[in-house]
């Protein structure tokens, strides 16, 4: 009996696998496509991502199959540049297509030991009080302690769990596809540039092997939202924005999306949680969804695994949908109204000058961009977090509850530290211990132009929950975190 499913095999999916398998998780991935998709649903991954992957060691391999593009992204399109000094060491979008992220994630977890079955559809599950038996379509059962269901917007887990999932329902649709183009690339530059003067929701371009990517809004609302577009459909839509369809034949993939905006009510039901798209679902507008659910996978993976050891202290657990579901609320507030600043009515755009008049303050194109990019995050761990640091909000108090960037260290990098997947008591001073956690948390004793604090706590997804150089509150705090000594 595996300790955990995991229903789904997208990037949510396989990080979670990944994490899991750093503690000798017994992990089995369910995946109903028999084959991975070519669908590009997103196009990179941004600097909090960027993040998870360098302290997992997995940077060099992104690296090498994407491009680097500092400052990439915009909030609701407005072109203003970064602030400057912003909180990472990646200050940068990794340009890379969804499929490549999710063989990378894919194999990653395979090379630690996760059990990934392709053409296995989950068709429903039990719980009792010990494990989860879940169905298969082949009419197989299989029983796990924990199920995670990573199974998109119309995930099957949430729905058989009978989690609601409130918000808005879609209001307007896109298409969306790679193809060939017959345009000259100048002409067909020159045309879109125009059009998304208007209608930012438009867009047309190369996609690499001879392929354009094109977004165009649909004429409406799709009842069967399984169903593909054709290309006629979408030579239509070209024509009605543009005044041309380009000349697109030959396409490899096509699509559509909306602006749904929904959050599940709870995350978590007794061995049952939902993480990615199966817990929120947002129009696309800054690229977060799929970041989202790594970043989910990141915060549960580590937990979860602690229960399954025997070493999680109470509520450590209800720490995942505490902490992550206020930071799903809050991109699909930024997600709503970045919608609305692309709405070309006179209304909306009076605004979106407005707000861009206000970006020009560092504070507040700072904010937004922290938003998007996710560097912004801080869990609010209560009363007496970080106790350590002293009260008030001096840099000890303001830094615990986010993480910490990839500071330099006398000898390396702080995520090289990282990639094990353990707690890290980074000790500036050399005067203290974690010895009791020593087979939780790692202690390096090491200093870095970069850290005020004498030393740091710092949970294996990286967020600090304490500073200082006391060592009973230290004590405390590893306790919290990190259950009893041994």
């Amino acid at each position: 009996m595996p300790d955990v499913i995991i229903s789904g095999g997208g990037p949510t999916g396989m990080m979670l696998a990944s994490e899991l398998r750093l503690h000798d998780v017994d992990v089995l991935v369910l995946e109903r496509d028999a084959e991975p998709t070519e669908l590009v649903r997103s196009l990179g991954l941004h600097p909090r991502s960027v993040e998870i992957m360098g302290q997992r060691g997995l940077l060099d391999r992104f690296l090498a199959q994407g491009r680097q593009y500092p400052g990439a992204t915009r909030f609701a399109g407005i072109d203003k540049p970064w602030p400057a000094h912003l909180d990472t060491a990646h200050g940068y979008i990794l340009g890379i297509p969804q499929p490549v992220t999710d063989r990378l994630l894919a194999d990653r977890a395979v090379e630690l030991g996760a059990n990934i079955r392709r053409g296995q559809e989950v068709t429903g599950f039990e719980q009792d009080e010990d494990a989860v038996t879940v169905e298969l379509a082949d009419g197989q059962r299989l029983r796990s302690r924990w199920l995670v269901g990573c199974d998109g917007g119309r995930s099957l887990v949430r729905r058989l769990l009978g989690v609601e999932f409130p918000g808005e329902p879609a209001r307007t649709e896109w298409l969306l596809a790679e193809l060939e183009v017959t345009t000259p690339p100048a002409e067909l530059a020159s045309v879109v540039d125009e059009v998304r003067k208007i209608h930012r929701g438009f867009g047309v371009g190369p996609a690499g092997d001879g392929l354009y990517r094109a977004v165009v809004p649909a004429a409406s609302v799709a009842e069967d939202r399984t169903s593909e577009p054709t290309l006629a459909e979408f030579k239509t839509q070209l024509r009605a924005y543009a005044g041309t369809d380009f000349g697109v034949h030959s396409p490899r993939w096509l699509s559509r999306f909306t602006d749904a905006t929904r959050l599940a009510e709870r995350y978590r039901s007794g061995r049952v949680f939902l993480a990615g798209d199966a817990a929120h679902v947002h129009p696309p507008l800054g690229g977060q969804g799929l970041n989202l659910g790594i970043q989910d996978a990141f915060n549960l993976g580590w937990k979860l695994a602690a229960e399954v050891n025997g070493w999680a202290p109470p509520a450590l657990l209800d720490s995942y949908p505490a902490e992550r579901r206020p930071v799903a609320a809050d991109v699909l507030n930024t997600t709503r109204a970045q919608s609305e600043l692309i709405d070309p009515e006179p209304g909306p755009q009076a605004v979106r000058r407005l707000l861009s008049d206000l970006m020009e303050f560092d504070d507040v194109n700072r904010h937004l961009i922290e938003k998007v990019t996710a560097i912004g995050v801080r869990y609010d761990f209560g009363a007496g977090a970080g106790a350590g640091a002293g009260a008030g909000t001096g840099p000890g108090q303001r830094l615990v509850g986010r993480r910490l960037r990839d500071i330099a260290l006398s000898r390396g990098r702080l995520y090289q530290l990282m990639h094990r997947g353990r707690g890290l008591l980074l000790d500036q001073t050399g005067g203290l211990s974690a010895g009791g956690w020593a087979d939780r948390v790692d202690h390096v004793v090491d200093v870095s132009d970069e850290l005020e604090q004498p030393a740091v706590l710092l949970r294996p997804d990286g967020h600090v929950v304490w500073t200082g150089a006391d060592q009973q509150d230290l004590s405390r705090q590893l306790r919290l975190w990190f259950g009893g000594a041994a």
